[in-house]
């Protein structure tokens, strides 16, 4: 079945950095495109990034642009957000997402997520 475990979350201090990865499993991962999506403490969920299945588009909410770098590594089924200059904002559930589609596209920011992993929490507090 299909399965994606995110992992890499915890506390950190304003300013500072965390990377969280994903591997999938139970599906075709380099033929999907993928997401970060995240909850914040009584907030709706929303896309922190996403990119296509080759890894060569990216798009990023405006909160994250020129912060946050999502990557991905097929050879190893896994998804990254490295996560710089965090503030307290920041804090959330950070779920990595798959795509419904395995259709070219330059938008993956557009797409319908079918299936998302837990969710690792994101502390950002001095």
């Amino acid at each position: 079945q299909v399965q994606l475990a995110e992992s890499g979350g915890g506390l950190a201090q304003p300013g500072g950095s965390l990377r969280l990865s994903c591997v999938g499993s139970g599906f075709a991962f380099s033929r999907h495109h993928m997401a970060w999506y995240r909850q914040g403490p009584g907030k709706e969920r929303e896309l922190v990034a996403a990119l296509i299945s080759n890894g060569r588009v990216t798009k990023y909410a405006d909160s994250a642009k020129g912060r946050f770098t999502i990557s991905r590594y097929n050879a190893k089924k896994t998804l990254y957000l490295q996560m710089d200059r965090l503030s307290a904002e920041d804090t959330a559930l950070y779920s990595c997402a798959k795509s419904l589609t395995t259709d070219d596209t330059d938008y993956p920011q557009l797409l319908t997520y079918d299936f998302w992993g837990q969710g690792n929490q994101v502390t950002v507090s001095s």
